[in-house]
């Protein structure tokens, strides 16, 4: 008898199998660059009087020394504190009292700001923006204001929460290079340790026009934007280019394990990671095919397996990380409790052993390319998100067309590319793995009788 669940598969198959063949995405890229160094990326698009505008720099955790990491993110915060023609929290106040949005984000290849405005709001973003890449207050206020904030981020998000420490863990064990394997939030020492000659260095070297990319996806003109562009950014001095980060790493010959207890997890997890090429090659996008197929959702096969029918995990994740330099293929297991961890682990490597020796079902990259499809629909609806990918891609391969093909190489990713790929990265001298045990509560103290 087919139970609900194996007839919504099939009936899932049979519509991914009914559909025609995507169009190729045709969103328009203009390119232009500034005398003083600033890419610019305009894409016009009418279908709402909105637009969105993202500036993206060419810096994030890759790009900090030892003793000074942490910087990169701090400036998230720091870039919100003012600048010459915007007060202290000045910038947040006018883009929200304008009925725009706004924030900022840090990984370990970039930094980028963003806002959201109604189309005749374009002045403001850009004179925004313009101000604090021109002059941006760097105090020792503001510093210690942004450290303190930093500080009490990591508390919140890292050492005070369930698995906070696993990732930073996973990528000091992974990685040999320092500049992969520190975290971007950075360490209490390094932040206490920043100076605001050191902040100043930082900022000047690297919120440099020449150093950024601008984009801007929306309902405007764009010789007029273009225009605007050059009016408020077109002042703003150039700097020496930074030096490119050495990212490279040497061949791993061993697997890697490390065990760590953490006092707020209440389940053990297994993490399975796999070093892997860089983002935008023809393995990356066949390995992100791989993890869709292996551990992505309830039809994924190591859902299904480890989950479903031995019932040794509540839940099962996989993702190919996307870096500018060597990345990894991400597996993530919560064991059900009570469950023995080295038979968890078994079942994880049989179901890949399956995908090395035996050709993936033709439903199954019908899915995973389906799914490809609809999570680009749903994203590319956004001007913001258009924005947010284009300023990135330009940042990271030098070529913002690429949101345009990068769905064509997913959906071009063959069999015999997954089984390939299998082979090639997930194997065991190419493993680390990271367990993270619930921490022992301590036995409360006997009082000694009178």
């Amino acid at each position: 008898m087919r139970t609900p669940a194996v007839l919504a598969l099939i009936l899932a198959v049979s519509l991914v199998q009914a559909q025609p063949q995507p169009k190729p995405l045709q969103i328009p890229i203009q390119q232009h660059k500034l005398d003083n160094g600033l890419r610019v990326v305009l894409s016009e698009d009418h279908s709402a009087p909105t637009y969105s505008i993202s500036i993206t720099y060419n810096v994030g955790s890759h790009n900090e020394r030892q003793g000074r990491t942490g910087f990169a993110h701090l400036f998230e915060h720091m870039m919100f504190q003012g600048s010459q023609n915007v007060g202290k929290g000045e910038h947040m106040i006018l883009v929200e009292t304008n009925g725009g949005d706004l924030n900022g984000t840090t990984t370990e290849d970039r930094t980028n700001y963003f806002e959201a405005f109604a189309a005749n709001q374009l002045d403001l973003g850009l004179f925004l923006e313009a101000d604090r890449m021109r002059s941006l207050v760097i105090s020792p206020a503001n510093l210690d204001n942004q450290r303190n904030a930093v500080q009490e981020e990591r508390r919140l998000g890292v050492d005070n929460q369930p698995y906070g420490k696993t990732f930073e863990v996973a990528q000091e064990t992974v990685y040999d290079n320092f500049a992969n394997k520190h975290s971007v939030i950075g360490s209490m020492e390094d932040l206490n340790a920043a100076s605001v000659k050191d902040v100043q260095d930082f900022f000047r070297i690297y919120y440099a026009p020449n150093n950024a990319v601008l984009t801007l996806v929306g309902d405007f003109k764009p010789e007029e934007a273009l225009s605007k562009i050059k009016q408020y950014f077109g002042g703003i001095p150039s700097q020496p280019n930074p030096p490119a980060p050495d990212l490279a790493e040497p061949k791993q010959k061993a697997e890697r394990r490390k065990t760590l207890e953490d006092a707020f997890a209440q389940t053990p997890r297994l993490d399975i990671i796999f070093k892997i090429p860089q983002g935008n090659t023809d393995d990356w996008f066949a390995l992100s095919v791989l993890a869709r197929t292996l551990g992505s959702g309830q039809a994924s096969r190591l859902y299904q397996s480890l989950v479903k029918d031995k019932e040794l995990a509540v839940n099962v994740f996989c993702s190919a990380e996307e870096h500018r330099g060597p990345s990894t293929f991400d597996l993530t297991v919560l064991p059900r409790p009570g469950k023995d961890l080295k038979e968890v682990e078994k079942a994880v490597y049989a179901e890949i052993e399956k995908m090395k020796g035996e050709a993936v079902a033709d439903w199954e990259l019908q899915k995973v390319r389906m799914l490809a499809r609809r999570q680009a629909a749903q994203q590319l609806r956004s001007t913001l998100f258009r924005a947010y990918r284009i300023g990135e891609l330009a940042v990271f391969y030098g070529d913002p067309n690429l949101i345009n093909t990068t769905l064509a190489k997913v959906e071009n990713v063959n069999k015999n590319d997954i089984q390939r790929v299998a082979k090639t990265y997930l194997t065991e001298e190419n493993r680390t793995v990271i367990t993270t045990l619930p921490k022992p509560k301590a036995e409360p103290a006997v009082k000694a009788a009178n």
